[in-house]
């Protein structure tokens, strides 16, 4: 395939790193919906309307006062309701019709002008371009679900009418998929799609060299291998527990999402772990993304706990952060983030502590991690210091860490490109092969 069109949207870094893998395809590069030079003056408002919405919806639970009243109201407007009993919930909601209202006032229409000078193959990571470029008689579209689960605005009025072909990461999604009416065959479970950068091809070279590094600095004591060592070498091969030097110390490392939410969780992690930031027995990285401010944040605060040791991850574009983000987590051995799309990074045997939800979507996703057995809620920050090092001398994390690699989706961008080629993909439960 020589090019397709890819579209993300700027709500979160979610939607952006789906799309991200499929940058070498996109014609034109990866397309903004909203930002992008076809889109209006009028439908930038419509689009920073959806912005200013997901922003304060991020950062609601933080407002005095009014924060959890706030927070309220929108997370009622994002709800998704429970998957069980199994039941047909394809009838439209007050979100879907609100949806269409917008697109008549012209919410997508850039994507539009853009994609019909060449008729390619669309992928998309949010769900209004593909549902206008569906309801305008595009076709193929493809959209790739971000979350475990998802709320009925993701699909049409009309979903068993509509063109549009689903990638769930995860059996959750596709059943809910499912439910909301969308055929079965056009509902593709191909796992999340991760960058390539951070796997090594479909043989997963590169994930598994770095896997091994981390399970052995994740077990200093050998109680992990004791019990799993015939099973890595399986995976991973003969020389999956490789020497590891004294200097590598077990990285820790804190994203924030796209609005900034929860910037103060670093704060107290550098607090929390100062002594042994500074004895050099952990090491910490803190994800500011692109956000100037809560770079700012950081840095204010690692400077008065004179912490030098303490890296801080920003740049100043989207396509820097994605790269030197793949950087870090190749060297990562522990993720500490909000339960968001980096839930399905633990495919590449990284252990998920979660900070708490932000919504419908994340409590899935963290029901997800967790029945997975790949993340855990966070403990006390306060006392983070003592129970991060008993589970490392447990061989606690590398439990979690395994059990990510296993049971999670890895080959996600791979299958999506097989899809659009072929028209399908090769389905496996082997570990290695999907």
């Amino acid at each position: 395939m020589e090019a397709i069109w890819v579209v993300s949207a700027d709500m979160g870094y979610g939607h952006q790193r789906a799309a991200w893998p499929f940058r070498a395809f996109a014609r034109n590069g990866i397309l903004a919906a909203g930002d992008n030079d076809h889109a209006t003056p009028s439908e930038r408002v419509l689009w920073r309307r959806y912005l200013r919405l997901y922003e304060a919806f991020s950062r609601a639970k933080g407002i005095p006062l009014v924060g959890k009243q706030l927070f309220g109201l929108l997370d009622r407007l994002l709800h998704i309701p429970s998957l069980y009993p199994i039941r047909n919930l394809s009838q439209s909601t007050y979100q879907v019709d609100l949806l269409y209202k917008q697109l008549k006032r012209g919410l997508g229409n850039g994507v539009l002008r853009a994609i019909e000078q060449e008729w390619l193959p669309l992928l998309t990571s949010f769900y209004v371009p593909a549902i206008a470029a569906a309801e305008r008689g595009y076709d193929p579209v493809y959209c790739i679900i971000c979350d475990a689960d998802l709320n009925r605005v993701w699909v049409p009025r009309e979903p068993w009418e509509s063109t549009i072909t689903y990638f769930a990461p995860c059996g959750r999604a596709a059943h809910r998929l499912r439910s909301y009416g969308v055929p079965t065959e056009r509902i593709h479970l191909t796992g999340f799609p991760l960058d390539d950068a951070l796997l090594g091809g479909r043989d997963l070279v590169t994930l598994k060299r770095d896997l091994g590094t981390r399970l052995a600095v994740l077990d200093p004591r050998g109680r992990f291998r004791v019990a799993h060592q015939r099973s890595v070498e399986h995976f991973l091969g003969a020389d999956a527990f490789p020497d590891v030097p004294a200097e590598r110390v077990p990285h820790i490392v804190y994203a924030v999402g796209g609005a900034g939410a929860q910037t103060e969780i670093g704060l107290q992690l550098m607090t929390s772990l100062r002594h042994h930031l500074q004895a050099g027995t952990l090491r910490l990285t803190l994800v500011a993304g692109i956000r100037d401010d809560v770079r700012n944040i950081f840095v204010r605060h690692r400077e008065r706990l004179a912490l030098d040791t303490v890296t801080v991850l920003h740049c100043d574009t989207l396509d820097a952060y994605f790269e030197q983000f793949n950087t870090v987590i190749r060297t990562a051995d522990i993720l500490w983030t909000k339960p968001s799309e980096l839930s399905f990074y633990c495919g590449l045997g990284l252990p998920i502590v979660m900070t708490p939800t932000i919504g419908s979507q994340e409590k899935f996703n963290r029901k997800w991690l967790l029945e997975t057995g790949a993340g855990m809620r966070q403990e006390k920050l306060e006392g983070a210091a003592d129970w991060i090092v008993d589970m490392l001398r447990d061989g606690r994390f590398a439990d979690m860490a395994w059990l990510g690699f296993l049971r999670a989706r890895k080959l996600g961008s791979f299958h999506i490109m097989d899809v659009l080629r072929h028209g399908t993909f090769k389905r496996s439960d082997d570990p290695l092969q999907r």
